[in-house]
């Protein structure tokens, strides 16, 4: 997550209010506001590359993609974040043209700077969503994908890919190959100390 925007805690409804009359996109997180960071190349690359898909499969269909712009509101967690990507099929979410609340499908792109935070306090925020199937962690540098799967227990399980590998997504009955999901995004180096 990035850093701090505001040192006062706030309530989820004094978040939306300030949001509107802020340039640049933030996220909010237990009264807490963060600046959202800017994305790289191989980021924006490669999620441009899943939502083009995404959209073209539900075409036509009751389910909708957003990326990058759609707020979604966690409200067990006392969330708002804005996910790389997410799918909604709920008519609740078709009728609020600003903030979704019920997506099937997360996927974050992962970066230096938040990989932690997604995979740890934010996954547990989505978990919390009841109309949650699957959450998407993909990792521009090591070209891998961690799928994570809601199962019949209640249990979410791990489906991780090797790398440039394509994904297989049940929540939206659709099979993406590596060459779709990797296409074009460039080859960054995986040491910590690069930039």
């Amino acid at each position: 997550m990035g850093q701090a925007a505001l040192n006062l805690p706030m309530s989820g409804l004094e978040f939306l209010a300030w949001e509107t009359t802020q340039p640049e996109r933030h996220e909010y997180w237990r009264g807490e506001v963060f600046a959202m960071a800017g994305a790289d190349e191989a980021h924006g690359t490669v999620a441009g590359n899943l939502y083009v898909v995404l959209r073209q499969h539900l075409a036509g269909g009751p389910c909708r993609t957003f990326m990058t712009d759609m707020k979604l509101h966690v409200r067990a967690a006392s969330a708002y974040f804005y996910p790389d990507l997410m799918v909604t099929c709920s008519p609740g979410d078709a009728a609020d043209p600003l903030i979704k609340r019920e997506p099937v499908l997360l996927v974050e792109v992962l970066s230096r700077s938040t990989a932690a935070f997604d995979r740890g306090d934010k996954f547990a925020a989505y978990r919390q969503l009841p109309s949650l199937r699957e959450l998407l962690l993909i990792d521009p540098d090591s070209r891998r994908s961690d799928l994570y799967r809601l199962g019949p227990e209640g249990r979410w399980v791990l489906h991780p890919s090797e790398p440039d590998e394509g994904v297989t997504l049940d929540s939206v009955a659709l099979e993406i190959a590596g060459s779709a999901l990797w296409a074009e995004v460039p080859r960054r180096s995986a040491r910590p100390d690069a930039a």
